[in-house]
């Protein structure tokens, strides 16, 4: 198979064919090989590969060439060369198919330095969560970040945590911040709550992660969570059980209940009056929300009624100083 940089090497000529092919043009671009010394054979034989010099076998001699007529026939080697291997690049995945499948569809890769296997394909994901949820009931921990949960997701959510707790097992839950405005989450959170879970909400990022019994982590192992690591190494483990306790400290507790029974609407109206009041800009409260622009803009007109405030400048001031009153 001809590799298109090695030929782009082969198609240039080294230092002493480039000297003897500028030698030739000085002398009018024609040289006789009785001119060529012992010393320039191998040079003169490379420029007439590369098409430089064109021997004359009437007067024995050689022409120079035009080198853009050595580019352009070079050139479209190349180039019909690297068309050839491009196509054959598409169709490696096609190739390669039958191996790609075998290994991602393979029950349990070990890696025996991490103590981990891994898990592709989100139903088995969740089938490994299962599995762990009866095997393994204990303390859980979760943090699912993305703000509301997939409302298809919720019911057997719900389910999951319902016979997680029969079996004896409590569950801590993170949420993002955004999760609070989301009428499903809040139901699903509610109902969870009843259970014995108990479901914070943290403004700040933070990644996927399950823990369970406080023996066995199942972390994200591919960007789009299509992939997972169930990690058993207890370093491993202990590592993320500490990070889950940090970021517990930190989160908000949430009485989700009082949000299920209507009060959802002036939950977040206050928490944008909150923001506004810290001194936070429309966008800044968007963002720390999980809300559009145009939903935080709707809630400052009210704002700004409900205080007779010309600009976001004295809502906020006159916010702060409602507050401290």
């Amino acid at each position: 198979m001809a590799d298109p940089t090695a030929l782009l090497a082969a198609a240039l000529p080294d230092a002493a064919a480039r000297a003897l092919y500028l030698a030739v043009l000085r002398e009018g671009g024609r040289i006789r090989a009785t001119e060529v010394g012992p010393g320039d054979r191998e040079a003169l034989g490379r420029l007439v590969e590369l098409g430089l010099l064109v021997p004359q076998l009437l007067d024995e001699s050689y022409s120079a060439v035009d080198p853009r007529t050595a580019i352009e026939r070079i050139g479209g080697e190349i180039r019909r060369q690297s068309i050839r291997l491009l196509a054959e690049a598409e169709q490696l995945p096609e190739l390669m198919d039958e191996l790609t499948q075998a290994y991602d569809t393979s029950p349990k890769r070990r890696s025996a330095s991490t103590g981990a296997r891994y898990v592709t394909g989100k139903e088995e994901i969740r089938h490994e969560i299962d599995r762990l949820t009866e095997a393994m009931p204990g303390d859980g921990m979760s943090a699912q970040p993305g703000g509301p949960r997939p409302a298809n997701e919720l019911p057997d959510s719900l389910r999951r945590a319902r016979r997680f707790h029969e079996r004896g097992g409590t569950v801590r839950s993170l949420y993002e911040v955004s999760a609070k405005y989301d009428p499903p989450t809040v139901r699903f959170a509610a109902q969870a709550s009843r259970l014995g879970a108990t479901t914070r909400v943290l403004a700040v990022p933070f990644r996927r992660f399950l823990i369970f019994a406080r023996t066995v982590a199942i972390i994200p192992a591919a960007a789009d969570y299509s992939t997972a690591a169930v990690v058993d190494d207890p370093a491993t483990v202990a590592f993320a059980v500490d990070t889950f306790e940090t970021l517990w400290q930190q989160a908000e507790g949430v009485n989700w209940a009082a949000l299920e029974d209507g009060s959802l609407g002036s939950a977040v109206h206050e928490q944008v009056g909150a923001l506004l009041a810290q001194g936070l800009t429309q966008r800044s409260v968007a963002t720390r929300l999980g809300l559009s622009e145009r939903t935080v803009a709707g809630h400052i007109a009210r704002l700004r009624e409900q205080y007779d405030a010309e600009t976001l400048f004295q809502l906020g001031w006159q916010m702060r100083g409602a507050r401290d009153a």
